[in-house]
């Protein structure tokens, strides 16, 4: 077999942006995982024999559709739907379906990349993929968002299948477009199989799949600090985004007695000196779940600070910073001031919500940091459990799903600290290199087992 050099940074990433011409929020991603990884191929020669990253950065199948249906005014609407099935050399490909105007096939892709490294890091047998649509969930009515969901599945479907592809909810996707999906599903193909996480209890779903993700965050939070002989008691934290992931962050860190000062949304953020109790944060519960409302309604009600125009969480000081809406939320202004504001630690429970120049900013500071990929995979993890309980039939008890959850993510821990060693430094850890390394060795033993294929 020839044996090529292993291309440099520049190299490589100038092959990528010439295949991916317009797709930013994919090449940010790649960028990201092969300035960990290409040096350690350099190390590992043999995975370069087989062009192992230069696979992993090219998906697998990426299928876009037509998405036609009717508002309730009888007009016609056209969206676009898109589902990336990036690799399944562990496991059929799992990953969310998103709905929200920002969706197109750069951010999918981007999506799928990430989700084939955090499905190798929780060590169950998953692939990565993403999907979802442009259409925007905001200001439809509860029919116009259920022929949205089956007209979506009238094509999905051919793509889907309980060994194949996995898909699971994610921004602008919970249990009711879950529900919606399924049904069509099952009239479709008059099948009922497990070919959806994050179902209802009453339909095969799983007890702690709407708390995992942000359970999870706070769980690698714990994992880190404990690794340095830290807690979270009594820490200041400050958390962005108010939905399903932040609002069990904050609930998580209650039970370990840390302190939540923020959540937010697109209107701006909450600020609460006296901190946000279980009480409130049922309030922000009922809020986002039940009523769909804006975050300045807490401030009314508990008189709280709003800073509003979309203003971000990251001037609040806090010992530790969650960062829990979207992508690129957290930019390297923000790390400057959280560094400034005495920062300790971040744990990502969205996916990629920091910068690069941001997440170096806080690496150089020695500040603490918990990738994507391996914080947030908490939802994913339990998403699988879902997926091994409807292949049983069996359902478990949410006793023993937390203990696994815990543990799962405890293990992510590790498997990014065997990666992660600083040179230099016998303490601090770089949990991004970890991950991408940890991720990477993962699906490269698979694809390798697998031949050229």
């Amino acid at each position: 077999m020839s044996r090529e050099k292993v291309p440099t940074h520049d190299e490589f990433m100038s092959g990528v942006e010439k295949r991916n011409p317009g797709q930013p929020e994919f090449i940010q991603a790649v960028y990201e995982v092969a300035a960990d990884v290409l040096p350690f191929i350099e190390e590992h020669p043999h995975y370069n024999e087989l062009q192992l990253l230069e696979r992993m950065a090219e998906p697998e199948r990426a299928v876009s559709f037509r998405v036609t249906w009717q508002d309730d005014l009888g007009n016609i609407r056209v969206n676009r739907g898109y589902r990336i099935q990036h690799n399944n050399s562990i496991g059929p490909y799992k990953g969310g379906i998103r709905f929200h105007p920002s969706v197109n096939q750069s951010v999918l892709k981007f999506l799928a990349f990430e989700q084939t490294f955090k499905n190798a890091l929780t060590g169950l047998p998953m692939g990565g993929g993403k999907g979802g649509s442009n259409f925007n969930p905001k200001g439809k009515s509860e029919f116009e968002t259920m022929r949205f969901c089956q007209a979506f599945m009238n094509e999905l479907y051919r793509h889907i299948g309980e060994d194949t592809d996995i898909p699971a909810g994610d921004i602008g996707v919970g249990g009711r477009e879950i529900g919606y999906m399924f049904g069509q599903f099952k009239k479709i193909t008059n099948r009922f199989v497990g070919v959806l996480t994050g179902k209802g209890m009453d339909f095969g779903g799983s007890p702690i799949r709407t708390e995992a993700t942000g359970y999870g965050a706070v769980y690698f939070m714990e994992a880190m600090l404990r690794n340095i002989n830290q807690d979270l008691e009594g820490a200041t934290c400050v958390v962005s985004g108010s939905g399903n992931v932040a609002q069990h962050a904050i609930e998580k860190i209650l039970h370990l007695n840390g302190k939540p000062l923020t959540a937010s949304d697109s209107s701006g953020f909450i600020y609460d000196k006296d901190g946000i109790d279980l009480e409130k944060l049922q309030f922000i519960k009922d809020l986002k779940t039940t009523r769909r409302g804006r975050i300045a309604e807490y401030a009314e009600k508990f008189g709280a600070e709003f800073h509003d125009g979309g203003a971000k969480p990251w001037s609040v000081p806090c010992d530790f910073a969650f960062p829990c809406a979207t992508q690129n939320e957290l930019d390297i202004d923000d790390a400057k001031m959280l560094v400034s504001n005495g920062l300790r630690g971040v744990a990502e429970g969205a996916n990629m919500p920091t910068s690069a120049d941001a997440i170096h900013h806080m690496q150089a500071a020695r500040v603490l940091f918990a990738p994507g990929k391996a914080a947030n995979a908490g939802g994913v993890a339990v998403s699988g459990l879902e997926m091994s309980q409807n292949s049983g039939r069996i359902t478990w008890s949410e006793e023993e799903l937390q203990r696994l959850l815990k543990q799962i993510m405890n293990d992510i821990h590790d498997r990014c600290a065997r990666y992660g060693q600083v040179e230099g430094e016998k303490e601090y850890l770089d949990y991004v290199k970890g991950a991408n390394i940890a991720g990477f060795v993962k699906v490269a033993g698979a694809m390798a087992a697998q031949g050229v294929v």
